[in-house]
């Protein structure tokens, strides 16, 4: 989530298409609610993009292989441990064109195609995370429930700093720091909860 504002923060014209795409399929005389999650396909874009650029965990679960193998033409000896460093794939220029810019369109396919495995931040098949859907769904509500009802902006003039922290997950090095206030057009609605 932090994450997602942040990269929305410096790319208002992100923040503004969400933003329309929110209004134009609940408006302004209720609260979105998880139901409404398949008809944003540009949230879902912003979620897709997001976590390829900033994984939650950038090393995935590592495995042991139970047999002698090749991957990527190197021998791998039976009872190797194995990590898949996600944030690599997700962000090497031979599978995606200009891997450090923020576009959500690159998922702008039928259901924000996770498009094999170039995007797999759960993971991918049996030993994937089981909470991926609970995880899109929660996140998708908060992020598009903050943008239907807030404005929100950067404190200063200067973009938010993206440096990233270190550690097991994938934190800022910086916390995002941000004002909001209540959106016009959602006040009274607000006022009510």
């Amino acid at each position: 989530m932090e994450w997602a504002l942040s990269l929305l923060l410096n790319h208002p014209e992100v923040l503004g298409k969400a933003r329309i795409e929110i209004d134009e399929h609940i408006g302004h005389d209720r609260l979105m609610d998880e139901a409404d999650l398949a008809k944003l396909p540009y949230l879902r874009s912003v979620l897709n993009e997001t976590l390829r650029m900033y994984p939650v965990a950038p090393l995935l679960v590592p495995h042991e292989s139970s047999e002698e193998c090749l991957v990527g033409g190197f021998r791998i000896p039976r009872g190797t441990i194995l990590y898949v460093n996600l944030w690599a794939i997700q962000n090497d220029p031979k599978i995606w064109p200009d891997p450090s810019k923020f576009r959500p369109e690159r998922f702008d396919k039928p259901e924000g195609a996770r498009d094999g495995f170039k995007l797999m931040p759960f993971g991918y098949g049996r030993r994937s995370c089981p909470g991926e859907g609970l995880a899109l769904r929660v996140v998708g509500l908060a992020l598009g429930s903050v943008i239907q009802c807030f404005e929100w902006q950067k404190i200063g003039d200067k973009m938010v700093d993206m440096t990233e922290g270190s550690g097991f997950t994938l934190p800022k090095a910086q916390p995002l720091e941000v004002t909001c206030r209540p959106r016009a057009c959602m006040r009274g609605l607000l006022s009510q909860i």
